[in-house]
């Protein structure tokens, strides 16, 4: 069994993750409710998906962040923030997938980097300094 030490430094980092992920992705959300959803809906739509699809995106933005902050049900609120990322990069970054920055770096490193801390996140849970606890449903 894990040390306390341990297990609070675990718990601590799965806090930092949760954090960084749903505050971050929480500001895309809060410029896209702000903006109105008009562009969001133009652009699945020229995508040819349904307009309502581009309501998804604010679960993805704004409800799932608030839930990864809070830590609650947060496997679920990481695996919506990266079917969100997946569906980001079909739809708008597909024409930077394999492009490099004038710095040498990957076009898309920000949405990978999204991308796989919420896929880490889903994986690792919420940890104990959360709303779920760290022995809550899906956390």
């Amino acid at each position: 069994m894990a040390s306390t030490g341990s297990s609070t430094s675990a718990d601590v980092g799965r806090l930092i993750l949760r954090l960084a992920l749903g505050v971050l992705i929480l500001m895309h959300g809060i410029d896209k409710v702000m903006s109105g959803p008009a562009g969001l809906v133009g652009l699945v739509e020229k995508s040819g998906l349904p307009g309502f699809v581009a309501y998804g995106v604010y679960v993805g933005e704004v409800i799932a962040p608030l839930m990864l902050i809070a830590g609650w049900w947060t496997r679920l609120a990481a695996l919506v923030v990266a079917v969100n990322m997946v569906v980001a990069v079909a739809l708008v970054h597909m024409d930077d997938l394999l492009a490099l920055t004038n710095n040498g770096g990957w076009a898309l490193e920000l949405q990978a980097m999204y991308l796989f801390t919420a896929l880490a996140v889903a994986l690792l849970g919420a940890g104990r300094f959360s709303v779920g606890g760290a022995r809550g449903r899906f956390n």
